[in-house]
């Protein structure tokens, strides 16, 4: 995430792990299932489900009702509550306008996911410290909001590469979106065009980019690279994106080796197996099974499935082989080879260090985002959010600088954007949105981030976005070191 793309966030899902004794239902399913859908690893899960699981279990988990897993290490309540009462709850229906925070929507998603596909939303690498601080980062800068201002004609209208968007914010690139949510990058595409923010297409997404620029005409549609295999291929890829009218290139450049997540490896046996436990419990969620492998059947790498060998087409051996053949070789000439065939903007994404940041500025790229990748890649990095001052001191207005990570409230945004961002990229905000409702669910995400930030303007005493600064930020950890 974030903002979680394919290959470098692919779980290696691989078979369905169930045993040879739901072997026996295999030709009963021919009758009832189309043979497009029926691939062999899509056959194992249904016939899993026929041997008994499914009837069984869908009644519990269209009955279970409790409060969803996972930490939000920035929520504060507790000075609200005596003894934990009044309890707070988050909705986990199925209206997305009754969502009122991303929290709910996270909620939701929680509720409809299974095990797998909700840790490959949710996880990080090894520890999760650097996933983790990417939210403390926020709780650590505090608001000095001016009072008496008119704040009566807010807006958070702004630039993003030289043209007007309503708010400083682009949806980020996420791959394997199709196992969220059938046409999931459709969706994401949808919501990004009703919000007037850019929305970025992952390599590793499951619909073409020709879908998504059918799906969603006049989105402003930006293309996100993943180098593999030979030139000829992102040459290709280039080709295609300038075909279909997209308007920027996003180069991910901290993804060439797969983090080390270590919920990947609990869900699964070997590389290409799901864990028997995690394949069963996804039959726990009857609602995603019919809505996604029931009805539309396993996801492909629908933008690069033509360059991976025919005997490595299908969905999990094309993941292992994709993975394999990106190189570690890759470097700034690799960036220079790609900046001379690209001739719109160019943008690089990962970047964690102030030396690169100088780099990227004497490369000719047009920006640049500060990213963890979500956190899922390297341990315990820096916060984007706390390397912006730094950044923005060093491209001051030469080129463009983002961040990603952590976003969740608009607070958030407006904090980033005070501190140097000329816009945010959210990842998991919106996919909690698609995975709760599809494409009306992403769209509520994006609005609730506009709605709290419009609001959070005027308490703060801004009406525009270039009216923040640090000098409406304090630091807490600067102000507990201050002499008295």
């Amino acid at each position: 995430m974030g903002g979680v793309s394919a290959p470098t966030d692919l779980p290696a899902f691989g078979r369905f792990g169930c045993t040879r004794v739901i072997e026996a239902p295999m030709q009963a399913l021919d009758r009832f299932v189309p043979h497009r859908i029926m691939d062999h690893d899509l056959a194992r899960l249904l016939a899993c489900a026929l041997a008994g699981f499914a009837g069984a279990v869908a009644g519990v988990a269209l009955a279970r009702r409790g409060d969803p897993i996972g930490h939000e290490p920035n929520r504060h309540t507790q000075l609200a509550q005596l003894n934990d009462t009044p309890s707070r709850r988050y909705y986990t229906g199925f209206n997305p306008q009754r969502a009122i925070a991303i929290s709910d929507l996270r909620a939701m998603s929680h509720k409809r996911l299974p095990r797998f596909a909700l840790e490959y939303l949710e996880g990080g690498a090894e520890d999760e410290a650097a996933m983790f601080g990417e939210r403390h980062a926020f709780a650590d800068w505090r608001f000095m909001p001016r009072t008496l201002v008119d704040v009566s004609r807010r807006t958070l209208a702004t630039g993003i590469l030289g043209r007007s968007a309503a708010m400083p914010l682009v949806v980020s690139p996420t791959g394997l979106n199709g196992i969220l949510r059938t046409h999931g990058d459709s969706a994401l595409a949808q919501a990004a065009l009703r919000a007037n923010v850019p929305f970025v297409q992952s390599t590793m997404s499951n619909d073409t980019m020709e879908q998504v620029a059918r799906a969603a005409p006049g989105v402003r549609h930006w293309w996100q690279l993943y180098v593999f295999g030979g030139d000829e291929i992102w040459q290709e890829l280039l080709r295609r994106a300038e075909r279909v009218g997209c308007e920027a290139l996003v180069l991910t450049t901290n993804a060439q080796i797969f983090g080390d997540r270590e919920w990947q490896r609990r869900n699964q046996i070997g590389k290409k197996r799901l864990s028997a436990s995690a394949a069963l419990e996804s039959l726990t969620h009857p609602l995603w099974f019919a809505e996604n492998p029931l009805s539309h059947g396993l996801p492909n790498f629908a933008n690069i499935i033509e360059f991976v060998p025919r005997d490595q087409r299908s969905f999990f051996a094309a993941s292992s082989w994709i993975r394999m053949h990106q190189p570690t070789s890759l470097g700034w000439d690799t960036v220079a080879k790609i900046r001379e065939r690209w001739k719109k903007p160019f943008i690089l994404k990962g970047i964690l260090c102030p030396d690169d940041v100088r780099r990227a500025l004497d490369s000719g790229v047009d920006g640049v985002v500060l990213s963890s990748h979500g956190g899922r890649q390297l341990d315990w990095t820096i916060s984007p959010l706390d390397l912006l001052p730094v950044a923005r001191d060093i491209v001051d207005q030469k080129m463009a600088l983002y961040m990603s990570g952590g976003i969740r409230r608009g607070t958030d945004m407006l904090k980033a954007c005070a501190l140097g961002a000329d816009a945010v990229w959210v990842g998991r905000a919106p996919l909690y949105g698609l995975c709760a409702a599809g494409a009306a669910g992403a769209v509520r995400a994006l609005e609730i981030l506009k709605i709290e930030a419009l609001d959070a303007m005027g308490l703060l005493g801004v009406s525009r976005v270039d009216e923040l600064g640090p000098h409406l930020l304090a630091h807490m950890g600067l102000v507990r070191r201050e002499p008295k």
